[in-house]
C-alpha cells in the first residue's frame, strides 16, 4: 500500500522523530548537548548553596547543574559527602548546611542564622562532630572521585569545594581529609568565611601549601579593601573568594570603581569570585540588573584582562513564584551571556 511505511522506511524516519519529540520539550528539561557556561573566555559558574531551597542529592544536583546550563561549579559540602558515605546528621542543617527556603521568602544577605541550641542538642552536635572526624579520618576517596567522572562525563567541572571542615575546631586531619577531597572532585581550591582569628588563617595556608590547594577566603559586610592583606601574606595558598555583592552592599568607601580598582590589584590571587546584585545600603538583595553591583563592568574586566578564576552565581534574591532556584540561576546565566558575547 502507498501510505504503508516500509520497514527500512521506518528505521530512518523513527529516530529524526524521536529527536523531533526531544527538540520540543521545554528549555533545559532534556538537553541534547552538554552545558556551557563558558563565554567570551569567562567561565561562569554557580555556588551550589544557590539550590538550596530545592532539596537534592548528588544526581539531582547534577540535573540541576545541566537544566541551568552551568557547565561548572562551587560544591557546597553536604551532597558530596553524604553521597561519599558521611554519618547521617542528627540534627539537619546544623554543622554548616543550609535550610531549604521556599519561593518568595526573605533570603539572607550575611552569615546563615540559625535558632539556638538547647543543652542537649549542643550535646548531641558535639558527639556528631566526633563521629564525622572519625569518618573523615579513614573516608575513602572513591567516591569523591566518582562525582568528579559523573560530573565530567555530563560537561560539568567542579573547581572550587565548601565542606564544613575549616574552622578552628576541625583537627589538621580534618583539613586535610577535606583538601583531598576537594582534589579528588578536579577542585583546585576550597572556600571558607574568613576567620577572624590570623592564627586561624595562617594554618589553613600551612595545610594548603601542604596539600597544594588553595584556601579561598570568603567576606561579607566586613569587606575592605585591605581585609585580606594579612591571610595573603601568610601563605602562596591563601586566596580571595570574593564576594561582589557584599563588598558593594557595604557602601560607603566601597564603590564601582574601588570593587574594579581591588579586582584588578588582586587578580593573580583570587581563585574564584561570587556575583549577586546587591544595593549599595546593604537592605536588599535583587534580581540580577536591579541592584547596585556592577555586574557588567566587572564581566567586561574580566573578560577584557583575560583573567582566569572562575565566577560563581550566588542566587540570594527571592524566589519568584511560580519559579525555582534553577530556572532563576538559568536566568542569571542568560544575563552573563548577554553581556560577554
Amino acid at each position: 500500500m502507498k501510505n504503508e511505511i516500509s520497514r527500512r522506511g521506518f528505521i530512518t524516519i523513527a529516530p529524526l522523530a524521536t529527536v523531533g519529540l526531544f527538540l520540543n520539550k521545554k528549555p533545559n528539561f532534556f538537553r541534547l548537548d552538554k552545558p556551557n557556561s563558558k563565554f567570551g573566555g569567562v567561565q561562569m559558574g554557580a555556588i551550589t548553596y544557590s539550590f538550596r531551597s530545592m532539596p537534592h542529592d548528588i544526581d539531582q544536583l547534577l540535573k540541576f547543574c545541566i537544566d541551568a546550563n552551568v557547565s561548572a561549579i562551587e560544591m557546597m559540602g553536604d551532597p558530596a559527602e553524604d553521597f561519599a558515605g558521611k554519618p547521617k546528621n542528627p540534627n539537619p542543617f546544623r554543622m554548616g548546611s543550609q535550610s531549604p527556603r521556599p519561593a518568595g521568602s526573605t533570603a539572607p544577605t550575611g552569615p546563615p542564622q540559625r535558632p539556638q541550641m538547647t543543652d542537649e542538642q549542643k550535646a548531641q552536635m558535639a558527639a556528631y562532630g566526633k563521629q564525622v572526624a572519625e569518618w573523615r579520618a579513614t573516608a575513602s576517596m572513591d567516591k569523591f572521585k566518582e562525582i568528579r567522572k559523573k560530573f565530567n562525563d555530563a560537561g560539568v567541572s567542579i573547581y572550587a569545594f565548601k565542606p564544613n571542615a575549616f574552622g578552628a575546631n576541625n583537627a589538621d586531619s580534618e583539613v586535610d581529609y577535606a583538601m583531598n577531597a576537594a582534589k579528588a572532585l578536579g577542585a583546585t581550591s576550597v572556600t571558607v568565611e574568613l576567620p577572624t582569628d590570623s592564627a586561624q588563617t595562617k594554618r589553613l595556608g600551612d595545610l594548603g601549601t601542604k596539600n597544594k590547594v588553595y584556601v579561598g577566603y570568603h567576606a561579607h559586610l566586613q569587606a575592605t579593601d585591605t581585609l585580606w592583606d594579612e591571610a595573603l601574606s601568610q601563605s602562596p595558598y591563601n586566596s580571595l573568594n570574593l564576594d561582589c555583592g557584599h563588598y558593594i552592599a557595604v557602601g560607603g568607601k566601597n564603590t564601582k570603581e574601588t570593587l574594579l580598582a581591588l579586582i584588578q590589584a588582586k587578580h593573580d590571587r583570587i581563585t574564584s569570585m561570587h556575583i549577586k546584585d546587591r544595593t549599595a545600603d546593604g537592605k536588599s538583595n535583587l534580581a540580577w540588573g536591579k541592584g547596585d553591583t556592577p555586574i557588567k563592568d566587572v564581566l567586561l574586566l574580566v573578560k577584557n584582562k583575560k583573567y582566569k578564576f572562575p565566577i560563581s552565581i550566588e542566587l540570594e534574591y527571592d524566589v519568584p513564584a511560580g519559579s525555582d532556584a534553577v530556572k532563576e540561576v538559568a536566568k542569571c546565566i542568560e544575563y552573563a551571556k548577554n553581556i560577554l558575547v
